[in-house]
C-alpha cells in the first residue's frame, strides 16, 4: 500500500477579528464608490474619457461668456445662470444615459446583486444608495459650470450682490434637475440588463421628451391653451425646471409656456416630486425581486 504524502499548506488565511462596519458605513462606502465610478475612478483609463470630455464640453459656454466679459467688457447680463442647463442639455443627457448603466445594469446582468444583498445592506437601501450615487454625480455635473461662471463673472467685474440671487435660483433648479434626471436614468437603466439598451432608452426618454415637450407647448400656445401647455412641462425635466425657475424664482424662461403664477409652479413641483417618488419605489421593487432570486 502506497503511503499518502499529501500535506496541508498554510496559505495565510486568518479569521477577521477587527471591527465590523454597520449599515451606515457600508452605505457611505457604496455611495462614495458609486459616485466616483460614474466619472471612471476605480475603472479603466478609457472609462474616464467620456465623462470628463462631456464635463469639459459643458464648461465651454461658461468659459466663453467669462472670456467675452473680460476681453470685450460686456456687462453681466451675459451670465444666464437659469438658462444654462437648457443650453448644455445634450451633454447632460449623454452623461446620464452613459453613466446610469454603470451603477444599475452591470450588477443586475452579472447576478452579483444577490451577493450584495447577502450582506446587512437590504435591497431598498442598496437601490437608494445607488440612486444617490448617480444623483451626486449628476449634481456635480450640472453645478460645476454654474460655479465656474459665477466665480469667473466676479473676477471679470460682475457685482456680487446682483449675481448671487440669480445663482441661488439656478442652483435650486440644478438640484431639482439632478433629482429628476437621476431618477429617470436609474429607472430606465434598471429595466434592462443590456447596457446599449439602457443608454438608448435614456436618450429616447430624455432627449426626445425634451424636444417633443417644446414642440407641443408651442402648438398649445398657438391654439390659445397657455395653461394646459405649461403643464406639458412635466414631460421633460429640463422644461419643467425652466418653468419652475420662472414661476418661483422670477428667472427668464427659454420656452413658450412657463407657469404664469406661483400656485401653478408649486403644484407642478409637487406633482414632479411625487412622480419621482413613484419611480424610486419601482426601482426598489425591481431590486427586491432580483435580490430574492
Amino acid at each position: 500500500m502506497t503511503e499518502r504524502t499529501g500535506v496541508i499548506h498554510d496559505i495565510g488565511y486568518r479569521t477577521y477579528d477587527g471591527p465590523r462596519a454597520g449599515q451606515g458605513a457600508i452605505g457611505r462606502s457604496l455611495l462614495w464608490h458609486g459616485t466616483l465610478a460614474t466619472f471612471g475612478f476605480g475603472r479603466s483609463g478609457r472609462a474616464k474619457i467620456l465623462p470628463f470630455v462631456l464635463l469639459g464640453m459643458t464648461l465651454v459656454p461658461a468659459i466663453v461668456f467669462v472670456g467675452i466679459m473680460s476681453v470685450m467688457g460686456l456687462d453681466a447680463e451675459l451670465l444666464n445662470y437659469a438658462g444654462y442647463q437648457q443650453m448644455t442639455s445634450m451633454f447632460v443627457i449623454l452623461f446620464v444615459a452613459a453613466q446610469a448603466p454603470v451603477l444599475f445594469t452591470r450588477d443586475l446582468r452579472s447576478g452579483a446583486i444577490s451577493l450584495y444583498l447577502a450582506r446587512p445592506l437590504g435591497a431598498a437601501t442598496f437601490a437608494l444608495v445607488r440612486w444617490a450615487s448617480l444623483l451626486l454625480a449628476v449634481l456635480a455635473f450640472v453645478v460645476t459650470p454654474l460655479l465656474v461662471m459665477f466665480v469667473g463673472g466676479l473676477s471679470a467685474g460682475a457685482d456680487f450682490g446682483d449675481q448671487l440671487p440669480k445663482l441661488l435660483v439656478a442652483l435650486a433648479g440644478a438640484a431639482l434637475l439632478a433629482v429628476l434626471l437621476a431618477t429617470v436614468g436609474a429607472t430606465v437603466a434598471s429595466l434592462t440588463q443590456r447596457r446599449g439598451l439602457a443608454i438608448g432608452g435614456s436618450i429616447v426618454v430624455l432627449f426626445f421628451g425634451y424636444g417633443l415637450t417644446a414642440v407641443l407647448q408651442e402648438v398649445g400656445v398657438e391654439q390659445g391653451a397657455e395653461q394646459a401647455s405649461a403643464w406639458l412641462g412635466l414631460l421633460s425635466p429640463f422644461v419643467l425646471v425652466d418653468g419652475l425657475q420662472h414661476a418661483l424664482g422670477d428667472a427668464t424662461s427659454s420656452f413658450e409656456a412657463p407657469p404664469d403664477d406661483v400656485t401653478t409652479g408649486v403644484l407642478m413641483l409637487v406633482v414632479a416630486l411625487a412622480a419621482a417618488g413613484l419611480a424610486l419605489l419601482a426601482l426598489v421593487r425591481r431590486y427586491q425581486r432580483k435580490g430574492s432570486r
